[in-house]
């Protein structure tokens, strides 16, 4: 079934809370976009934001692969839901 953006908001969320709890991640997500911990907090509302947190997620294919096992869901799968967040490219 496809995903809507509301699935697409609360899975990527969840992709929030997975790198929160890994401060090593949750470090180099800062350092990448240079956000402070509470603006990351602030923004979590935020559909781009949440794009982006993904498309961090997808460049690393170590956390990717980790959080896709923890969730049970297949890779391809978080790159269909990617699509229903702001800014995706069209594949």
């Amino acid at each position: 079934a496809p995903e809507s953006s509301s699935e697409a908001e609360i899975l990527a969320l969840r992709v929030v809370a997975f790198i929160a709890q890994r401060d090593n991640v949750l470090h180099q997500l800062i350092v990448q976009t240079g956000m402070t911990p509470s603006t990351l907090r602030e923004r979590t509302n935020d559909p781009e934001f949440l794009a982006g947190v993904v498309d961090f997620l997808l460049s690393n294919e170590q956390l990717l692969l980790e959080f896709c096992k923890l969730e049970k869901l297949a890779p391809a799968r978080l790159l269909r839901i990617r699509q229903k967040l702001p800014g995706a490219t069209i594949s």
